[in-house]
């Protein structure tokens, strides 16, 4: 009796362990969420906010569901909207953010481009100060990794234009 109890509480605690690191990962993709990762990059460099549009959201979900069967990193093609995209392993939106924030040093103001052929225009449109609105979406593939994307109305990463 005993040992059925152990194994009963042992296959609870499972349960909670898996029912949870589902919830931890996904605990960090609410609209406020990317909002508030978007408007602390954008403040750091005096960008005003970013606000949550239910419209770029659907688009960005419908373009998330779209990768469900690959997980590729292919933007969408779609030029109304600015676009960042990720790729990874319990990767949040939170997460999907940061990676694209860390660019700000690869970033150079004065010469307004990316330094030593680094990649820095996800960074960019994060802080665009002319996209005011975003939506973003993310969706688990089969492959059991994520696909994040968030899509910014109006775009950024204008030629010759300063992000801010």
């Amino acid at each position: 009796m005993e040992i059925h109890k152990k194994f009963a509480h042992s296959i609870l605690l499972l349960f909670v362990v898996l029912a949870t690191s589902q919830y931890s990962c996904q605990a960090q993709n609410s609209p406020q969420d990317y909002v508030d990762a978007h408007n602390a990059a954008r403040a750091q460099v005096q960008v005003g906010p970013i606000a949550w549009d239910d419209n770029v959201a659907a688009f960005a979900q419908s373009y998330a569901n779209q990768r469900i069967g690959d997980c590729n990193l292919v933007h969408s093609g779609n030029k109304q909207y600015g676009e960042n995209i990720a790729w990874g392993t319990d990767l949040t939106g939170q997460a999907a953010v940061d990676m694209w924030v860390s660019e700000k040093p690869n970033y150079d103001y004065s010469s307004n481009s990316c330094v030593g052929g680094s990649q820095c225009l996800h960074y960019t449109q994060v802080v665009w100060r002319n996209s005011v609105r975003l939506g973003c979406a993310s969706v688990q593939c089969s492959n059991g990794s994520w696909f994040v994307t968030c899509n910014y109305d109006p775009p950024g990463n204008y030629i010759d234009q300063r992000p801010y």
